[in-house]
Order: C-alpha cells, then structure tokens, then sequence
C-alpha cells in the first residue's frame, strides 16, 4: 500500500439505521394517527435498548413522510430494531423509501498522516510495526477524550428540535478523484472542512456516521439545530469549502421536526 494513498485510521462508535418511510397511497392512513402510533411505537423500541436511542421527526421534504433515526451499540441490535418495526402496528400505514446503515465516526486524517511522514523520516514504512504501535497508542488516546466520545456516542440534543439527515460520497472522477489524494492533501482539506462547521457550534450538532462497506452512500449526516435555516447557512458554506466544492456528492436532503424520542 502507497504511504501517499493510504486510508485514514478511524474510530467507530455507535451503528445507525436511517429510515425514510411515507403513508402508503390508498390506505386511507392519517399522518396524524400514523404519526402518533409511530412515535409510541419507536419510544418503546428506544425504551427497551441498553444503549444508544431512537427518534422520529416529521418530515417536511419529500419523498418522505417520516425519518425514523436509531443508534446501537451493535449491529445485530440493528438488525432486530428493523425486523420489529417491520411487525409493528405502527409500521402497518407506512412504507420505507430510503435507508442507511452506517456507523458513528470519527476519522484520524491528521495523526494518519503525521504518522505516515513519521515512518518515512525513519526509512520505516505504513504498516511496520513501530507505525501500528504509536496508532494504537493515538487511537487510545483520542478515543479517551470527551469531544471525541461525543462524536461516536452522539446524544439527543434536547434544545435542538429540527433535523436534517443526508447521505454524501465522495468523487472518484478522472481529475477529481478523492482516493487518488494523497493522505497529506486529503487530511489539508479536511482541517478546512472542519474549521468550517466550528463555526456553527451551538447553533447545529452534526454526527457524522460511515457508510463503506454498508450502503451505496459512503456517509449520512444528521444535524439537529434549534432554526432550520442554519442547515441552509451551513450546508452552502462547507459547499464552497474545496474538499466539497471539487470532491463531494450528495444524496437527497431530508428535514423535519423531531417530536418522538426515546433515550437508553
């Protein structure tokens, strides 16, 4: 593997599923009694998890009607929060549109790549195992760490009732292509990415979930924030950043209102 071209190490939490379901046509199905009975129906999912949560929010985009949200300590717990919902009364007037299984994460774009000039410095190489050893120890050290475990173990902001959620990939076009950057480049744009969204801290809480391996999406963003137009402020900055402005691809937006929750 290229020093230049490898991957960021990253650090995983919670799993997510994001589902996006809408009354089924002809069914004669009230958003109203539909709304409640999902609300009530996901609360008591949420209820019964030994960690993470489950929300609700009433959508205001299209092509849904509800974005359900539920984060687990496993991916099995995810598996089963699907397959009971699918049994559930409450799911009986709905159908899903879109979903997303994905998990929280923090990527380690800076210490990867300062690790990776280390191993050069000293005619070692990525991978040896004087690199895996002061990996682990940053891994370690940075998962301790309260900010992180905020980011792999979100919470439920309880002043912030409106929700945005997005899936994003990025471009592997000739001449923009992400994957070909080199560590040092892609870990640049990400600090300027960053910066960008710091901007906006306690007006919008962002997790951001990876999706490789799992979805078409490689990752879902969910924002909460107590006004909806700090998602348009804040989307149209970072799309002038140049990690978004040359490399990002987004999926449909959806945005609502929570009004059911429950917390492990």
């Amino acid at each position: 593997m290229s020093a230049e071209a490898h991957p960021p190490a990253t650090l995983e939490g919670w799993f997510a599923l994001h589902q996006v379901v809408r009354l089924i046509p002809g069914t004669g199905a009230a958003s109203r009694d539909v709304s409640r009975a999902l609300s009530v129906g996901v609360a008591e999912i949420g209820d019964r998890a030994a960690a993470g949560w489950s929300a609700v929010a009433a959508l205001t985009t299209a092509p849904g009607d509800f974005l359900l949200a539920h984060f687990r300590a496993s991916f099995d717990e995810l598996a089963a929060v699907r397959a009971e919902l699918s049994e559930a009364e409450a799911f009986a007037g709905v159908e899903e549109v879109f979903s997303m299984v994905s998990v929280a994460e923090a990527g380690l774009y800076h210490i990867t790549a300062e690790l990776a000039r280390a191993a050069a410095a000293r005619g070692g190489t990525v991978g040896d195992a004087a690199y895996l050893a002061e990996l682990e120890s940053r891994r370690e050290a940075e998962r301790s760490s309260e900010h992180v475990q905020r980011r792999l173990f979100p919470q439920l902001p309880p002043d912030m009732p409106y929700v945005c959620f997005y899936p994003m990939s990025k471009r592997r076009d000739p001449g923009q292509n992400w994957y070909e950057l080199t560590l040092d480049e892609r870990s640049r744009l990400m600090r300027s990415h960053g910066e960008t969204g710091r901007k906006y801290a306690g007006r919008i809480q962002q997790v951001i979930t990876g999706g490789i391996g799992f979805s078409e999406w490689e990752w879902g963003v969910t924002l909460f924030a107590k006004d909806p137009l700090d998602f348009k402020k804040l989307v149209t900055d970072m799309r002038f950043d140049e990690v978004s402005a040359k490399y990002a691809e987004f999926g449909p937006f959806f945005v609502g209102k929570l009004y059911g929750l429950a917390t492990a």
